[in-house]
């Protein structure tokens, strides 16, 4: 039995994910904040919950505690993220952002993927076949943003954009130091969520799907990569 914690998995792309994998055969870790909606969606997805804030050291370390308690874990994915929009669902803009903006950002989309590998690695390294996904965006693909034929390229805002490329590299440095655990990013496309106030083009469903296929992998898939539905994306 595959055993998988996806952080920020009570709505959204987490909770469509954990369906799916949880469809798969997987014993699936609702991850959120907040207790009683982590429990509720563990409970209508025949998941298990467990309370998990990226931004906090000790919620951390304590959901690591309880997945080993209760048996270990063969893949994470790193879903919890913020976009950090402004007044009226406005995309802040490099006129608008300040460093303070940035950090509290960082705090969940960059130190937060770090806090979880750091606290979940020990078991994942005792898995037979661990996997790691990390949520990455296209707007993290300095090729995408940079080519004005891109719709990337119209995106105004800084310190999302910048997180997601800190994952991007994250992803590859991890992998490179534990090359017996499959470590990829994944861009699901403009995906309808809360993280963005709903105005992706893309269902959930659509937006899990790379999500759950990297999820899949076994010890001969890739690792080191960004993908998205279509394959490789360009870093």
């Amino acid at each position: 039995m595959t055993t998988t914690l996806i952080t920020g998995a009570n709505k959204g792309l987490g909770f469509e994910t954990a369906r799916r994998l949880v469809a798969q055969g997987h014993t699936v870790y609702v991850g959120s904040r907040d207790p009683e909606r982590g429990r509720r969606a563990a409970t209508e997805l025949g998941a298990r919950s467990v309370v998990i804030d990226v931004t906090d050291d000790a919620s951390v370390a304590a959901a690591a505690k309880t997945v080993e308690a209760e048996g270990g874990l063969d893949v994470l994915i790193n879903n919890a993220g913020v976009e950090g929009r402004g007044p009226g669902n406005s995309v802040i803009g490099a006129t608008e952002v300040t460093a303070g903006m940035m950090r509290e950002l960082f705090e969940t989309n960059v130190f937060g993927v770090v806090r979880v590998l750091h606290s979940f690695l020990p078991l994942l390294q005792r898995s037979a076949s661990p996997v790691v996904v990390n949520l990455s965006s296209g707007l993290a693909s300095l090729a995408r943003i940079t080519d004005p034929a891109d719709p990337a390229h119209a995106y105004p805002g800084v310190a999302y954009p910048a997180s997601k490329t800190a994952v991007n590299t994250i992803t590859v440095q991890y992998a490179k130091a534990f090359p017996g655990i499959r470590v990829n990013a994944v861009e699901p496309g403009f995906t309808a969520t809360d993280l963005n106030g709903n105005t992706g083009f893309q269902t959930v469903e659509e937006g899990a799907e790379i999500i759950v296929r990297m999820a899949l992998i076994g010890p001969d898939g890739p690792t080191s990569g960004f993908f998205d539905a279509s394959g490789p994306v360009p870093w």
